[in-house]
Order: structure tokens, then C-alpha cells, then sequence
């Protein structure tokens, strides 16, 4: 089993991945603190500076849309918030960030103590009795899940134990209100969307070994998907996706806390039935409106709502728990598809909001949310999402001395390891040909972003393995080299083991690339290209159909390359098409912000 390098461990270092995250940053902080507390102020009763009375409402201090005081989804945001901020400060020691996170988890204790000193939400208590007398509310229980989350993320992140102070008081009305629901209604504990309250009962297990989240464990993970799941059948189809995919953190969660193996196969089942037995779109989703599709029916569901944002972060989630147990790169795959094509694609790279979902039918373009007006729950999700980065780069194996590289994304790596202080820095290994730079014309400087260089750095000389994922993508050899010194690895299990006695050293490694159609497979004459990992988007307004060989895109996609100042120093996966009726450009979809696009084309058979 592998265990991740927590964010604390890990710096993004310049390229796409830390520009985004930045973009992101810049959002959270821009976000006023007394806005974020709303819906925790109102509920608790405390009037905000200025808000006794609104004379204008357009000039009101106060957030919109799922934010609004009279949504009952209102206060799920702060949570996300919270997780986000915790994270950042985690890898990037930011104090800036750390005194807001402080003085908003201070706040959350004053609203505790106002309320009479458990309950801390952003909606009333007595919408859990709509619960238990099973009539309509959204979702309190999801809305409470955040909140939760961003206590915790507080604690275990930027190491505020006032947090935890406030979660162990709301727990107790937890313990409170699940053994009521057992004498009055116990589906009113599985209602709510619920989904995602396993897991933190049992992360706060781990923290503390307090019986009380034990006891809220067994209240909690009794779902009707595990058994479904259990007996064979197809247990998601048509259902709401993202009500489900948390239940696969909770039973992950519960096995590593437990060692139970039974939760451990739930949430191998799930993702048997998630994706392995369903497929998906080309950028990793498997849901459209909302809702899983039907098995390998992904074709007939193209349209404007396909990928709902909170789906594909939730289901990294879920893939990052199954790689760390597993080690196979087949998740460590996924997880990239999904960083290039749901991560990046889905945020906007000016503002840092996001689309709710990805169109991915003919003539789409993308519907960005508002900063202040909309609070979708993917805005909450997108914010977590780039803060996560640097908790997916990184494993070890400690039984085996091996230090696993899962996604290339650049970083820096400081850890420990018998003694000795390790330092591992992943950088893009391109040459940069600007004015200011002195360079031999006949070089040949690396042009791919796929060309990597890893400095190693020991306080002591170490002996130990590193592990390089070898991409499922991968077109050819890979090439790999120790101080400039072609290096013989080990291939096993989808890596490049290179094992040695580690000083002062630098590894150069490149991953060739190239193009491919991806089909989907009740519409086999349909295909989007991908290079690499990354889906690319023509800039068409309809599908007009391609004429060639898909089985070689190359054929008719000619590379466009041209030098740039921005992450890397020349423009990446850019192509224009050749030989059609009508010629146009493909680039990466996470690049499209407001263009229209297409990105499956139908194969036409060549007139000529």
C-alpha cells in the first residue's frame, strides 16, 4: 500500500497547474469574510454591520444565488472554502490565508455560542425535521457535510484546534438527533444527501478515537448502494451522481480507519460499476444532467449538460484512494485525464469560476459562473479542486524504499527517509529561445512539454527507488536518463523503476506523445482526438465531419507551433486540420474560455 505526501510536503512549482492555482487563490481571498459568514451570522442570530436594514438591495454587502438567505442550500460554500484555504496554507505556508481561515473559524465558535453551544450551521435545525417527517428540503444534510469538511480540513491542514473544538460540540447534537431518527424515522439518516457524512465521522475517528464517531459511523453506514453494490447489480444507473460518489469515500475511509475488508470491496465495486462497466466520455465523465448514464450509452447523452463539475472531482477523490492501495497506474491515468479535462477545462483561467457542466455536443460553448451571484455547488468543488493539486503528485512506499511519481505536474518534493532529508524537484525540461537568453543554435532544444528533469537531493546518501508512471498514452520508448547518463530501469506494473544510491543527482525523462481518435461506443463513427492525455476542441461551430484515417489522425491534423511567453515557451497541442472541405483549428479544451466549440467529429469516407 502506498501512502500519499500530504500537501504539507509538496510546492507546486511554475507551469499551467500553479497558474491555475493562483487564479484560484486570487478568488478565495477577493471573497469577503463577513459575505462567506452570512447565512452562519443570520442563523445565529448576529446582525452584520450595515444589514439591520436594506434599503437597496442591489448595494447589499451579500452573496447571491445558492448563497442567498432564502436558499436552503445557502452556507455550503464556506466549507469548501475553508478546505481550500487549509490546503493552500498547507503547501504554501501563507499566512495571509492562514489569518482569514483563523478568524473565520473564530466566528463559526461565536455563531456555536449563540446557537446555545452545539448546533454551527448556516441553515436551521428544524430542517433535519423535515427529514424525519419526510417532507421536501434540499439537501441539509449536504449543506452540513460542508461545513464539517471545512472544520476538519482547518485542523488537519493549518492545525486550528479551535475546529475541532467546534466539531466535537456538533457532534453531540449529531449523536442526539440519529438516536431520536431511530425510534421515529431511520431513513431520515440516509435522506438529505447524506453521501458524504461517512467519511468525516470516520477521518474524525482517526483524529481523535472518540467512541461518539464511532457510534456515528454505525448510524451512518448502513446505505442501501453498498448492498445493491454487494449482490452484482447495476447500482447507479439514472441516479443522481454525485449524491453517490461520496459513499465511496466513506466506505474507503471506514476500511483504512477499520481494516475491514468488506469496505474496501464497496468501493472497488462502485468503481467496477462507476466506470469500469460503464465507460465514459473522453474527458473521464460518465454523467450527463446530473445523472449516471446507462452503460456504455455515453453517445446518446451528448449535450449541453454532460460532466457535471462535482463528479469529476469527487471521482479523483475516489480514484486517489484506490491508487494508494493499489498502486496501479490505471487510476493514476484516470486522475490525470481528468485533471487536463475536468480540472483545467471546467475553470475559467481568468476569473477562477467555473462551468457547472462541460457541453460536449456540437456548437458548445461553455456557461461560466458568476463570482458573487451563483455558488453552484461546483463552484464549491472547483475551489477545493485547485488546492489539491499537491496532494496527487507524490506517494511512498516505505516498506519497499520507493518514492512514486503519479502525476507530472510541476513540484517540489521535500520528505524523510531513515535519516536523511530528501528533496525531489519535477520541472518541465524545455528550453526557453527568448532575447535574453544566450543558446547555441544547433541544441536542439526540447520542444514537448512530456520532457521532464527530476533533481534529487539528499542530506546523506540514500539508497532507495523511484518510480516513474509510465503513461497509458505513451507513444513508443520512453527515455530516460541519470546525470545525462542513459540509466537501465525497471519496468514493472506501469513504472520506470530507477533504484540507487541517491546524492546529488538529476534524471531526464521523456514521455513521445501522439495524436488518437477516441470513440464512444454506441456511436463507433464518432470520435474526439486526444494527444496524450488532453482532449482537444475544434474551433467549429457544428460537426462538419472528418475525411481520413482515424486510426491515423496525424494524417490530417497538422501541428501549429509558435512561440510563446506564457507557461511553457512553445505553444502545446495546437493543430489545424488538412484536406478537408472546410480547415480549422484544434486546441486544448482546457484553453477554450469562450469560443464555441465541437469536440466529436463524424468520420466521412473520402469523396475522392
Amino acid at each position: 500500500m502506498l501512502t500519499g505526501l500530504s500537501g504539507k510536503n509538496v510546492t507546486l512549482l511554475p507551469g499551467l497547474f500553479r497558474e491555475r492555482m493562483q487564479v484560484n487563490k486570487n478568488y478565495l481571498m477577493e471573497l469577503d469574510t463577513q459575505c462567506l459568514l452570512q447565512n452562519f451570522y443570520l442563523e445565529a442570530g448576529i446582525v452584520m454591520p450595515g444589514q439591520q436594514v436594506i434599503d437597496d438591495p442591489e448595494k447589499a454587502r451579500l452573496h447571491w444565488g445558492w448563497e442567498a438567505p432564502s436558499c436552503q442550500l445557502r452556507g455550503h460554500f464556506l466549507g469548501h472554502w475553508l478546505s481550500a484555504a487549509a490546503m493552500y496554507y498547507a503547501s504554501e505556508k501563507d499566512m495571509e490565508v492562514k489569518v482569514r481561515l483563523d478568524k473565520i473559524v473564530a466566528q463559526l465558535a461565536l455563531c456555536q455560542q449563540e446557537n446555545g453551544g452545539e448546533w454551527v450551521g448556516p441553515i436551521p435545525e428544524k430542517y433535519f425535521q423535515r427529514l424525519a417527517d419526510n417532507r421536501y428540503i434540499w439537501s441539509p444534510q449536504y449543506v452540513m457535510h460542508k461545513t464539517v469538511m471545512g472544520l476538519i480540513d482547518a485542523f488537519r491542514y493549518a492545525d486550528n484546534t479551535q475546529a475541532l473544538d467546534i466539531l466535537g460540540c456538533l457532534s453531540d447534537w449529531y449523536v442526539r438527533w440519529t438516536e431520536r431518527m431511530q425510534k421515529v424515522n431511520p431513513g431520515a439518516v440516509y435522506s438529505g444527501e447524506q453521501g458524504g457524512m461517512l467519511e468525516l465521522w470516520a477521518e474524525l475517528y482517526a483524529l481523535t478515537k472518540e467512541e461518539k464517531y464511532m457510534f456515528l459511523i454505525q448510524r451512518y453506514q448502513d446505505n442501501g448502494m453498498f448492498r445493491i453494490l454487494a449482490d452484482g447489480r447495476d447500482a447507479l444507473t439514472n441516479d443522481h451522481a454525485n449524491a453517490s460518489i461520496p459513499l465511496s469515500h466513506g466506505s474507503a475511509r471506514l476500511y483504512e480507519v477499520t481494516g475491514d475488508e468488506k469496505w474496501r470491496r464497496y468501493t472497488e465495486l462502485f468503481w467496477k460499476c462507476a466506470v469500469t462497466d460503464r465507460g465514459m466520455f473522453c474527458t473521464g465523465g460518465q454523467n450527463a444532467g446530473e445523472f449516471w448514464a446507462p452503460p456504455f450509452k455515453q453517445g446518446q447523452f451528448l449535450g449541453v449538460n454532460d460532466q457535471e463539475f462535482c463528479t469529476v472531482y469527487n471521482m479523483v477523490r475516489t480514484a486517489q484512494y484506490l491508487y494508494r492501495w493499489t498502486g496501479d497506474a490505471v487510476y493514476a491515468d484516470y486522475i490525470e485525464r481528468c485533471l487536463y479535462n475536468g480540472f483545467l477545462a471546467q475553470q475559467n483561467p481568468a476569473t477562477g469560476t467555473p462551468t457547472y457542466f462541460l457541453p460536449l455536443s456540437a456548437g458548445s460553448r461553455k456557461k461560466w459562473g458568476s463570482k458573487r451571484h451563483d455558488f453552484w455547488c461546483c463552484h464549491g468543488t472547483m475551489v477545493q479542486a485547485q488546492a489539491l493539486y499537491p496532494e496527487l503528485i507524490y506517494l511512498e512506499d516505505t516498506e519497499n524504499r520507493r518514492i512514486v511519481v503519479g502525476q507530472y505536474i510541476p513540484s517540489r518534493l521535500s520528505t524523510h527517509m531513515e535519516g536523511s532529508d530528501i528533496s525531489v524537484s519535477l520541472t518541465t525540461d524545455m528550453k526557453s529561445y527568448n532575447c535574453q537568453t544566450l543558446f547555441d543554435e544547433h541544441s536542439g532544444g526540447n520542444m514537448s512539454r512530456w520532457s521532464f528533469r527530476l533533481d534529487i537531493s539528499c542530506s546523506e546518501p540514500t539508497k532507495f527507488t523511484l518510480s516513474l508512471r509510465i503513461p497509458r498514452w505513451l507513444k513508443g520508448e520512453a527515455v530516460l536518463t541519470v546525470n545525462g547518463t542513459s540509466e537501465k530501469a525497471t519496468v514493472s506494473n506501469g513504472y520506470l523503476d530507477v533504484t540507487r544510491v541517491w546524492s546529488e543527482d538529476a534524471v531526464s525523462l521523456f514521455f513521445p506523445s501522439g495524436l488518437a481518435m477516441e470513440t464512444l461506443p454506441d456511436r463507433p463513427r464518432l470520435a474526439a482526438v486526444t494527444d496524450g492525455p488532453i482532449v482537444l476542441a475544434g474551433l467549429i461551430a457544428r460537426d462538419c465531419g472528418m475525411i481520413g484515417d482515424f486510426e491515423h489522425p496525424e494524417g490530417f491534423l497538422y501541428p501549429q507551433t509558435e512561440h510563446t511567453y506564457a507557461t511553457f515557451p512553445w505553444k502545446q497541442n495546437c493543430y489545424v486540420t488538412v484536406d478537408q472541405p472546410e480547415n480549422f483549428m484544434f486546441v486544448p479544451l482546457y484553453e477554450v474560455e469562450d469560443e464555441v466549440y465541437t469536440v466529436y467529429f463524424t468520420q466521412k469516407n473520402n469523396p475522392r
